[in-house]
């Protein structure tokens, strides 16, 4: 079943994930405010980095597989209406080393995401075989979420090459739910769709 929502644009159905990105003033300012709102976020000690989950190794249904470095969360009312997004990308030019220095910094890059209206939790994925990047979040509102990596593509666009950015959202799922088991293969179509996790040693 192909989920879809309508475009406030033409009203049309269409797909959820990689649909164009906001017009730049748009995303702008969707970025701007969640800098904004992340203050106000740590200033309420709202934030949090537990390691619930760091360590863990998730395997896709494209026959790669990643490891989570990183978890954010919100403490916030409980989600009403749960959905996961997926998110991926490919580094220009990072290349060995590179990659841990960019796990590091990448810290920096919180309140591009943690201030957006419905986020409720991001598991940050380390690059997989073929040198991509994922973050697997927990939305409250799919059309938030929608809306959040619809704006994000102009921040990942600065530092990306533009044709390795792609999302998926999964409306009524959550990020913590079991794996979806099935055939692992190649067909990159299943890049977001974990099938099995490994969890870290406690």
């Amino acid at each position: 079943m192909t989920l879809s929502i309508r475009d406030p644009g033409t009203g049309q159905s269409v797909p959820f994930g990689d649909r164009p990105p906001l017009r730049l003033p748009a995303a702008a300012r969707a970025v701007l405010g969640s800098i904004l709102r992340t203050a106000a976020l740590l200033a309420g000690r709202r934030i949090r980095q537990p390691r619930t989950h760091v360590g863990d190794v998730l395997h896709f249904a494209d026959g790669t597989s990643a490891r989570v470095y990183r978890e954010t969360l919100v403490r916030r009312p409980p989600t009403r209406a749960p959905a996961v997004l997926a998110v991926t990308f490919r580094l220009r030019a990072i290349r060995g080393r590179g990659h841990r220095v960019f796990r590091i910094e990448s810290l920096l890059n919180t309140p591009l995401f943690v201030g957006f209206p419905g986020f409720v939790s991001k598991l940050w994925l380390a690059h997989d075989e073929r040198g991509r990047y994922r973050g697997l979040y927990e939305w409250d509102d799919p059309s938030l979420a929608d809306s959040y990596a619809r704006s994000l593509w102009w921040v990942l666009s600065l530092v990306c090459p533009r044709d390795s950015i792609r999302y998926t959202i999964l409306p009524g799922r959550r990020r913590d739910a079991p794996a979806d088991p099935g055939p692992t293969g190649t067909a990159d179509r299943d890049w977001w769709r974990p099938d099995r996790v490994d969890t870290a040693p406690v």
